[in-house]
């Protein structure tokens, strides 16, 4: 590997046969990168409570300590978490290397082999407990207090060998061609001095793209789950982009993401209706967001920052829906919701929104999955929908959808 080949082509095998535990990786549609080593780590900022606030500054100071040493338009990768008062993992790679496109992964190593572990499997919170969550989210809307708020479950999985983050992330790519596939090292734990944590998933959501002076964002809200019945499955489709509901609910998060990007543009394109766009597990609806950026300074991150969260995945009124998820979830989220990416020295990057997602952790893991509430929505519906969000995961773990429920 070359020290610094960004935009270099490898095209000899898959690139994802060359990672390894502690890698950063992502699969998009357009490119797969894959870094090794860390040159750089972008610092925290102790003296504030906001670590969003001088990211951007923090970001390309470190890309410009890697230009002295000898990179030439060096990058920085990582994981933003949800909380904005929590650090992000950044760093800037020792190589990197990149292909044009994604390519082909071959069959599902789980399915092959069969050498599925036996999980124990805990739900947090439990069902009954999540739709209560549900309750109390619509009580706060129906008065007033909030329009929107994403609530989110965890399935807690413990197995008696450790888990294979490679087969994971092979069945990841495999299955979700469309996506977003990505694995992010988040170092070793503050309560082990050996187990370090991956974050791994396959997110269909792209919270936006810099090239040059263009600018793409693609919020995704409102969704149904897929169905192997070819039939039921177009009528789902149809449904999703007819339903008062969703249709509310996408288009607060579209306003919100228009509203966030309309400062840093001179020319922007908001289509007036959503479409329809699909996994292999859910439906979603979809619109993309373009712009030119009035000012080529403005980086990738930037843009994110300002979009973070989007209610996609917090709610709206921004503020109030983060504080009550702090309120009514009975967990962390970490890095779910977040987002992955990657911001280089000239400020192209791509930044993804962290869903469909795991942390792993030795022989453990934990799922995220989440819905949103709006004032016409019902807390069977909406853990229905956690549950179908979670086979993105399972699935790729070749584990029996119906733990899920």
């Amino acid at each position: 590997m070359t020290k610094h080949p960004y935009n270099s082509t490898v095209l000899e095998k898959p690139m994802l046969e060359d990672y390894q535990d502690g890698d950063f990786f992502l699969s998009s549609p357009n490119q797969t990168l894959l870094g090794k080593g860390s040159l750089l780590t972008v610092p925290g900022n102790e003296e504030k409570e906001n670590q969003m606030e001088d990211l951007a500054n923090r970001v390309a100071a470190t890309l410009e300590r890697a230009k002295r040493l000898g990179q030439d338009n060096p990058i920085v990768t990582g994981a933003i978490p949800f909380d904005y008062k929590k650090p992000a993992n950044l760093h800037v790679p020792e190589t990197i290397h990149s292909t044009v496109r994604v390519q082909e992964y071959g069959p599902s190593r789980t399915v092959e082999t069969g050498s599925v572990p036996t999980y124990q499997i805990k739900s947090v919170p439990e069902p009954a407990q999540y739709k209560e969550g549900v309750e109390e989210g619509l009580v706060q809307i129906a008065s007033g207090h909030l329009d929107k708020i994403v609530l989110a479950r965890s399935l807690q999985l413990t197995s008696l060998v450790s888990v294979n983050i490679n087969e994971l992330l092979h069945n990841l790519a495999r299955q979700n061609t469309k996506g977003y596939t990505f694995a992010v090292d988040l170092g070793e734990q503050e309560d082990s001095s050996v187990c370090t944590k991956t974050l791994i998933g396959a997110s269909p959501e792209l919270l936006v793209s810099r090239t040059g002076l263009h600018v793409v964002a693609n919020p995704l809200a409102g969704s149904r789950p897929r169905s192997d019945d070819p039939v039921e499955d177009q009528r789902r489709s149809k449904e999703l982009l007819s339903s008062s509901k969703d249709l509310h609910e996408h288009a607060v998060v579209v306003e919100a993401v228009a509203e966030a990007l309309r400062p840093f543009f001179k020319k922007m394109e908001v289509p007036k209706s959503p479409s329809v766009i699909s996994t292999e597990t859910m439906w979603h609806l979809s619109t993309e967001v373009k712009g030119e950026l009035a000012d080529p300074e403005t980086s990738s991150l930037e843009l994110a920052i300002a979009l973070h969260p989007t209610p996609a995945v917090c709610g709206s009124p921004f503020e109030r829906a983060r504080e009550s998820i702090l309120e009514i979830e009975p967990f962390d989220r970490g890095y779910f919701t977040g987002m992955v990416g990657w911001c280089d020295a000239n400020g192209d990057g791509e930044w993804i929104v962290t869903i469909r997602c795991a942390e792993v952790e030795e022989k453990a893991l934990r799922l995220f999955a989440g819905a949103g509430v709006v004032g016409e929505s019902k807390p069977e519906e909406e853990l229905a929908e956690t549950s179908a969000k979670f086979q993105t995961m399972l699935r790729a773990m070749g584990i029996d959808t119906e733990l899920s429920k």
